[in-house]
């Protein structure tokens, strides 16, 4: 008698989770793969999306106190940029003005940075809007739309353009090359008065991890950082106002992130050490917020 628990599928082909007629590839051969010498630790250049304040000034900081170049990149906030700029350790630095949404501009600011900076290294995907809430209840539907479409055109297409034209200077300079996506906690735990933002955020999650298969052949390891509540000036008033206490109340620890702390981890996903932790996603979020 036939046990109806019986699992056919244990003596299922390697590729049986393949789509059917999909054949799987074989691994990459070591002999087919190009040389690339060893990354290095400091002297790189790195472009960073959104560094005019927040984690991507200190990531910008971060990186320029490592001993990198950092291409500073900008949508709107020109001053606030240039102060980024201004803060940086070390010289060589250069700033940048670009709509990432924009293909045009994408790959004007991919060319411009590696122009002034004789190359890229590193990619800093930290660009990205968070528009007010648009619970689907209540929001007009026009307005509805427009939130999606702006989301989705900065912080998942931005993010794949960018990711797109860095590799490619990556891979014709030869020798590899890293990218960090800033994700959010969001992507996994939902964001129901913002679902747009937790959308987009997990679509890049998932674009990182897409790219990290495909760019390892060429040195170029790709992550994300997933991070929780933290500490910056445009949550400034959150923090301060009568939801302060239970934002902090969200972590164990009691507080919320500093934006030094996601750039600390930002600065060590694009160092040597950490080409074996390519296709991960790093939660940042103090606790707030576990998964397995």
């Amino acid at each position: 008698m036939t046990d109806p628990g019986a699992r056919d599928d244990l003596a299922a082909p390697a590729d049986a989770s393949a789509p059917s007629g999909v054949p799987v590839p074989d691994a990459p051969d070591a002999s087919d793969l190009p040389d690339v010498p060893d990354f290095p630790a400091t002297g790189r250049r790195v472009l960073v999306s959104g560094a005019s304040r927040g984690v991507g000034r200190a990531v910008a900081q971060a990186f320029a106190a490592n001993g990198d170049r950092v291409a500073v990149h900008f949508g709107s906030r020109r001053a606030e940029a240039e102060a980024t700029l201004a803060s940086l350790e070390g010289t060589g630095h250069v700033l940048l003005g670009a709509d990432v949404s924009d293909p045009a501009e994408a790959a004007r600011l991919v060319d411009a940075a590696a122009e002034a900076l004789g190359g890229i290294d590193v990619l800093v995907n930290n660009a990205a809007v968070n528009s007010g809430p648009h619970p689907p209840a209540t929001t007009p539907f026009d307005e509805w739309v427009a939130v999606w479409q702006r989301h989705v055109a900065v912080n998942l297409l931005g993010t794949a353009q960018l990711s797109r034209l860095a590799a490619g200077c990556m891979i014709d300079q030869g020798g590899g090359g890293r990218i960090v996506n800033v994700g959010s906690r969001g992507a996994f735990r939902g964001e129901p008065d913002h679902p747009a933002y937790g959308a987009t955020k997990a679509a890049v999650h998932a674009l990182g991890q897409s790219l990290a298969v495909a760019l390892a052949p060429h040195g170029i390891a790709v992550t994300s950082v997933a991070p929780g509540f933290i500490d910056t000036d445009r949550v400034a008033p959150r923090l301060a106002g009568a939801e302060g206490a239970a934002i902090r109340a969200q972590s164990p620890f009691g507080r919320v992130a500093r934006p030094e702390e996601v750039a600390e981890a930002v600065l060590w996903l694009a160092s040597p050490a950490a080409q074996w932790s390519s296709g991960t996603v790093l939660d940042l979020n103090g606790a707030s917020y576990l998964r397995t």
